[in-house]
């Protein structure tokens, strides 16, 4: 299912309005985050605040929604962001780190494979990461699934 497809059954069946919305994949391993979403163990992310500064877009906002892709670019749910907020690295908390969901749930698991893949999203832009960096964290709800 597309994306366009997801979204026009969700504003049909809820009869909402098209008040619009994004579309994306988590990074590192799409599949397996989408999964989680759907299951409810993952109502967290965080991306690197330069990346936004480089390509001057917008930090998520309160309310938005956004259709959660696959690593096929297959619609498979759709979340609404609820907190969003900026920290640095190092002091993202234990409760972010287990609202993620990934691996243990623990802090020094999300510590450790979000410097591996922040690192390599900075490497990528000839920038470098450090644990001053600023991290935005977002919070969401599940507010449809692929039925």
């Amino acid at each position: 299912m597309t994306e366009k497809e997801l979204w026009k059954q969700f504003i049909e069946e809820y009869q909402i309005e098209d008040c619009g919305h994004e579309a994306w994949a988590f990074g590192g391993d799409p599949d397996l985050l989408a999964e989680l979403v759907i299951k409810k163990e993952k109502t967290g992310t965080a991306s690197a605040y330069p990346l936004y500064e480089l390509e001057n877009e917008p930090l998520p906002k309160v309310g938005a929604y956004s259709v959660i892709l696959n690593s096929k670019e297959e619609a498979v749910c759709i979340i609404q962001t609820t907190k969003v907020y900026v920290v640095p690295f190092c002091e993202v908390s234990a409760e972010h780190a287990f609202k993620e969901g990934e691996g243990d749930k623990s802090l020094s698991y999300w510590r450790k494979v979000h410097e591996e893949f922040f690192t390599h999203c900075m490497k990528e832009v000839g920038m470098t990461f450090d644990e001053q960096m600023k991290v935005v964290c977002e919070e969401f709800k599940l507010v449809y699934k692929k039925s």
